[in-house]
Parts: structure tokens; sequence; C-alpha cells
């Protein structure tokens, strides 16, 4: 099954919760991906909470065209209690 995403909520910092179509679920921390042209802009907190989860792509995106695959999402999910 390819992973989608299917919610997506800011939770602090450069964390977000994600919940995919298998139903698993969890955080993701992202502190350490935000390098590069399209990604460097999201390392300010007000924009990087600003996403979106695209009924398309199964992903969050940023405004300014930043997003994840949902691959990626899923392999650094942290099991949230």
């Amino acid at each position: 099954m390819i992973p989608r995403v299917t919610e997506a909520k800011y939770v602090e910092g450069y964390t977000v919760w994600v919940k995919f179509n298998d139903g698993s679920e969890g955080e993701v921390d992202l502190k350490d991906e935000l390098w590069g042209p399209m990604f460097e802009p999201l390392r300010d907190v007000s924009k990087f909470r600003n996403f979106s989860v695209h009924p398309e792509l199964h992903t969050i995106v940023w405004d300014n065209g930043a997003d994840l695959s949902p691959e990626f999402l899923r392999d650094n999910l942290r099991a949230t209690a």
C-alpha cells in the first residue's frame, strides 16, 4: 500500500503530527530536514506551521511549494502515546 497522508497538525517547533491511510499516526520532527532553497524559508516557525494536506499529492505542502514525500514522512514517524 502506498502511504498517503490523510490528516496533519502542527505540534510545536518543527514537529508535525501526521495520520496515514493505513491508520498509522505519530509525530515527525523535521528540524534537520529544513535545508536547501525550498526549505530554508521554513526555518521561520511562523511559515513552517502553515502547511496543509494536498488533496492530490496526499502529503503536507507549504505555500512556497515545498513538500515532503509521504514515504519519507512514514519512514520517520514516531509513535505517540
